[in-house]
């Protein structure tokens, strides 16, 4: 517990407006191991992810006993602060959001990401319900006695086409913001964000710190911390980079003996 502890703080004082920390999401112990041995100064799973590598698809298909299970493979093979992806917590209710988390701890993480969206829709969680649900992962904390990094994640730049992004829908992502630092999250996560100048007034304006998202066509890294941008994530690209090149390695052994069956 006491490692456990340490490494939820030292996950908290990584995340530096305009020096972030870099997550290049894993998938598996090792992917985890790889991405560790290249300089990370810690790990993130992504769920897009975690769920294909078990033939799952994305959006809580994936069983939560294998996801905890994946979870508590990554902690041993590592010696760095593991944040976890969980989605929309495996529930709609604060309780439900309280036992994902708690059992989220038990695996020996230190954070998580928790989204806003109603599993399955568009639609996103009212402020005030998804507050709820924030506080119940902060109470999950406090009564496991780990100060886990509550990643809050809003979907409003998803749902949202690129065009119908504004200072409005920045207003709009502000407003979950504070209301979710109240509550008690820790960070604020708006993937699908792309205009420069609307990151950085989020960034500017938000009462926590903000990850933003890599996407190969977007800014690249130093401009995102530039923005301000506290953590930077790349969700499943990562993923679709091992399995392109495997796919390709693949190709080439078969394609090798043209006629033969490469076994």
């Amino acid at each position: 517990m006491g490692r456990q502890v340490e490494r939820a703080h030292e996950l908290a004082r990584l995340h530096v407006p305009g020096s972030p920390l870099v997550l290049f999401n894993v998938w598996d112990a090792g992917s985890a191991r790889a991405v560790a041995d290249a300089g990370a100064r810690a790990i993130a799973t992504g769920s897009h992810p975690v769920a294909s590598a078990h033939g799952f698809e994305d959006g809580e298909k994936i069983p939560l006993d294998l996801v905890l299970a994946n979870l508590e493979r990554i902690v041993g093979a590592v010696d760095l602060p593991v944040t976890a992806d969980l989605e929309a917590g495996y529930g709609a209710s604060p309780e439900a959001v309280f036992e994902t988390v708690t059992l989220a701890l038990s695996s020996g993480v230190v954070g998580c990401n928790l989204e806003d969206r109603v599993l399955g829709s568009a639609e996103l969680y009212p402020v005030e319900e998804q507050a709820a649900r924030v506080r119940a992962a902060r109470a999950a904390a406090q009564r496991f006695g780990v100060s886990c990094f509550v990643n809050a994640r809003t979907d409003l730049f998803l749902v949202a086409p690129a065009e119908a992004h504004d200072e409005a829908l920045v207003d709009a992502a502000l407003e979950r913001a504070v209301a979710w630092a109240a509550a008690g999250a820790s960070g604020f996560f708006v993937p699908g964000l792309r205009a420069e100048a609307l990151m950085a007034r989020l960034c500017a304006g938000s009462p926590l710190p903000v990850n933003l998202f890599a996407r190969p066509d977007g800014p690249p890294l130093a401009r995102l911390a530039e923005l301000g941008a506290a953590r930077i994530s790349h969700g499943p690209g990562p993923w679709r980079l091992a399995m392109r090149a495997l796919a390709d390695a693949a190709r080439a052994a078969h394609e090798a003996l043209p006629g033969l069956t490469v076994h």
